[in-house]
């Protein structure tokens, strides 16, 4: 009986690696790779937030954050690192960095990119408020079939300032540097970008900016803190490729990015049979972050009144003053 269902098991393998999602290797029909089929992160469902009432709602602060991938303890995100090798994008077969599965879903129309400036007019920065979508404009339309799409989303991925005698990178959506579309008209459309084209990769990413809002929930009597949106950020670069700063390449509303973190694998470094998705990192709060804002009269981030060391102090002083909120709460 035990045989059977092994070999149930086992003929079933091909068949729930080609429905699930995530990068995950698929072996052989017949092959399990391991003692047991990965199937809770991969066909894993969001839980839903707690529903939350305005008149529940007692206090509220709104803060940025900034997540830096330098740091040991956020290596989870950015690792393994892909890489663009004779054109072509190159990444891991069983476990990708948060900056390949935002990249991906992006050209699949899964995610949807707020840009961080209005696209009319690039000095006025309010992408974080989700004004600016960059939407396909063809209904279930994608990077590989979406001219105006492909357009509009190769600004925020990738760059044109690649020496122009390096050798072309193509998409990794299409097999040949040539394809060409012709259309009935005699028009000829270059499917890919041009050959100075450089996708900005994991190494690249440096740091994620995070909107968030904590607030005290009366109802259910705790301080909770729920991500309102994340933003991929890359060092910023003069002429002479000195670092001048940092620059948010756009913002994602996070509500929707968990529908898609929740399929992916994140490393544990210490048991590989207690994996986590993306999603339940973010909501478990397995990260290091210090915070650059807060909502304040001046509205000014921390860097525009404090710097170094003092700007660190006073992102430790805002969280102590929200901790200190809620441990007088329950101060008798």
């Amino acid at each position: 009986m035990k045989r059977l269902i092994f070999s149930l098991v086992m003929m079933g393998v091909g068949v729930s690696f080609g429905q699930i999602r995530g990068p995950i290797a698929s072996p052989a029909p017949g092959v399990l790779d391991g003692v047991y089929v990965q199937e809770h992160i991969p066909t894993k469902k969001v839980v839903p937030y707690e529903y939350v009432r305005e008149a529940d709602v007692t206090w509220s602060k709104r803060v940025w954050s900034v997540i830096d991938l330098r740091e040991k303890f956020n290596h989870p995100l950015y690792y393994p690192l892909d890489d663009m090798q004779m054109g072509m994008w190159q990444k891991n077969t069983s476990r990708w960095s948060l900056w390949t599965i935002i990249r991906y879903h992006l050209m699949t129309g899964d995610l949807t990119l707020y840009s961080p400036f209005n696209p009319n007019w690039e000095q006025w920065k309010d992408g974080d408020m989700f004004k600016y979508p960059i939407k396909p404009t063809l209904a279930g339309g994608n990077y590989e079939n979406d001219k105006q799409f492909r357009e509009d989303v190769f600004i925020y991925l990738g760059t044109e300032l690649r020496d122009p005698f390096a050798p072309p990178l193509k998409s990794w959506l299409y097999p040949e540097e040539d394809s060409l579309i012709y259309y009935p008209d005699g028009s000829i459309e270059a499917v890919y970008p041009a050959s100075d084209t450089l996708w900005f990769k994991s190494s690249d990413i440096v740091q994620y900016k995070l909107k968030e809002d904590w607030f005290f929930d009366k109802e259910r009597s705790v301080l909770d803190r729920r991500i309102i949106g994340i933003a991929p950020v890359i060092y910023m670069t003069d002429a002479n490729g000195n670092i001048s700063g940092f620059r948010e390449l756009f913002w994602l509303y996070f509500p929707e990015c968990r529908y898609v973190f929740q399929n992916f694998f994140v490393q544990n470094r210490n048991n590989d049979a207690q994996r986590m998705s993306f999603d339940d990192l973010f909501w478990k709060r397995m990260f290091q972050s210090y915070i650059v804002k807060e909502t304040n009269l001046y509205d000014r981030e921390i860097d525009s009144y404090k710097a170094g060391v003092d700007a660190l102090l006073e992102s430790e002083r805002i969280k102590e003053k929200i901790f200190n909120f809620e441990h007088d709460l329950w101060s008798f």
